[in-house]
């Protein structure tokens, strides 16, 4: 059970070559924010376009458009009441976040319906918060895609019937098998478990614990898995590079904010690429 190094994140994040372009890193679309809780679509968005990917497109209630397009200029805006718009578009995306801030009401499972069902198996589907609850509820069957799942504990247990107090390696490797993804456990030391490997993240600090860091790690999963092509790799070096930027701040700082993180990820990830 490795411990993740430096080295692997190092690995990971390439020099930008010259001759490339927005579309050379990747399209993002993120859906959720309900009328309550934009804040959570929009530090993942956030988090999207500030680790690198090309093109971030939010759907989102109306709503949040307008703090949206405050927060992050850089990431387009569509309605996700629009639901035949939704399934148009979601094919046009190399990943899709769905979760931050979706709810569990009616509107949001009718949401997450139709981008499960809109996905296809090469895309990369990154289900997050209120997603997995929703899933876990309602027993929606995983999508042919590329799947990757960022529960918390609680969620873990919703998602995989195991309770928290049983939530070890053996048992939760048995439940990751049957979903045929990557699970991303969060906790104090996060566990990635990918189909061949449990990798531990060696950071993490007590300072993290406030609200939108999940929804951070989101949308930098899916910046990150937007631009590299290992995708297990991509995983892992956001991971740790979520934990690292806070252990970094929470030097000085009692509480580490989301939004303190997001500002810092091009400075990290400049200072961790693959050197020439």
């Amino acid at each position: 059970m490795p411990d993740i190094t430096e080295n692997l994140v190092s690995k990971t994040i390439r020099i930008r070559p010259n001759n490339s372009h927005k579309g050379t890193y990747g399209r993002v679309g993120l859906i959720g924010g309900s009328q309550n809780f934009g804040g959570a679509i929009i530090m993942a968005s956030k988090a999207s376009v500030y680790s690198g990917a090309g093109l971030t497109t939010t759907f989102t209630d109306p709503s949040n458009l307008t703090s949206l397009h405050d927060h992050v200029p850089e990431a387009m805006f569509a309605d996700y009441n629009d639901v035949e718009n939704l399934r148009e578009m979601i094919p046009g995306f190399n990943v899709i976040v769905i979760g931050p801030g979706l709810g569990t009401d009616d509107n949001s499972l009718k949401i997450l319906k139709a981008t499960l069902n809109a996905v296809n198996h090469d895309q990369i589907v990154i289900i997050d918060g209120s997603a997995i609850t929703l899933m876990a509820k309602e027993k929606l069957p995983v999508p042919d895609a590329q799947v990757i799942f960022t529960p918390h504990q609680m969620e873990w247990q919703r998602l995989s019937g195991i309770k928290i107090s049983d939530q070890n390696d053996t048992n939760n490797i048995e439940a990751v098998k049957k979903l045929h993804s990557i699970v991303v456990l969060k906790s104090h030391h996060t566990k990635i478990y990918t189909k061949d490997e449990i990798f531990v993240n060696p950071g993490g600090t007590p300072a993290q614990a406030t609200g939108g860091m999940g929804d951070t790690l989101a949308g930098m999963v899916a910046g990150f898995t937007a631009q590299f092509s290992n995708t297990d790799d991509a995983v892992i070096s956001a991971v740790y590079s979520h934990s690292a930027i806070a252990d970094k701040l929470s030097e000085n700082q009692y509480v580490v904010l989301p939004t303190q993180i997001i500002e810092k990820i091009p400075f990290f990830m400049k200072n961790h690429q693959t050197k020439k």
